[in-house]
């Protein structure tokens, strides 16, 4: 018996600049809670291979576990919280902005 499906969110990188992206309904954002939060298995399937063929855009697309109590989408692993800081350096991205401290 497989496991349940659980909510996600599509992200990747951004190709250009390396930042965290994840998936909207309208395209791609920067910021989780605008990120388009995928509760069926078989439509998140078909937004990973979307956004997998957006090559000139995107590397390293795949499904995160989100947790959406509150009605907003949050990590639901360590990585996917270090992640969304920027890089772990303090002289670019978003851990330069003093809020990210």
């Amino acid at each position: 018996m497989s496991k349940p499906f659980t909510p996600k969110v599509v992200t990747a990188n951004h190709l250009l600049k390396g930042d965290v992206i994840y998936q909207s309904t309208s395209g791609w954002t920067r910021d989780l809670t605008k990120a388009e939060v995928l509760t069926d298995e078989a439509h998140a399937d078909l937004r990973l291979i979307e956004a997998s063929q957006q090559k000139l855009e995107v590397v390293g697309a795949y499904l995160a576990d989100v947790d959406i109590s509150g009605g907003i989408p949050k990590p639901n692993h360590f990585r996917e919280d270090f992640r969304s800081r920027g890089p772990s350096n303090y002289a670019h991205g978003k851990q330069e902005e003093p809020g990210n401290v």
